[in-house]
């Protein structure tokens, strides 16, 4: 019902809603790609254990979430 919801908001709104798993985005880091749990030690930090890159966890989530949902959309517009 959710996204029944906000597909429709999005469609007024002139825009597009992409559905994107979640899974494992908190422990992926942003910039080299590294997935592990050590990844993410407390709630709000994230600090990659292969690169040093440091945010804030839902910040780094995002970033891999926007990603793929730009890539998807990119698939599906070719």
């Amino acid at each position: 019902m959710f996204l029944a919801v906000l597909r429709a908001k999005a469609e007024s709104a002139g825009r597009t809603v992409v559905e994107v798993n979640p899974a494992n985005t908190s422990r992926t880091c942003a910039v080299c790609g590294h997935c592990h749990a050590d990844n993410r030690r407390t709630q709000a930090a994230f600090t990659c254990v292969a690169c040093g890159h440091a945010a804030h966890a839902d910040v780094n989530a995002a970033v891999n979430i926007l990603r793929v949902g730009l890539a998807r959309q990119a698939d599906e517009a070719a």
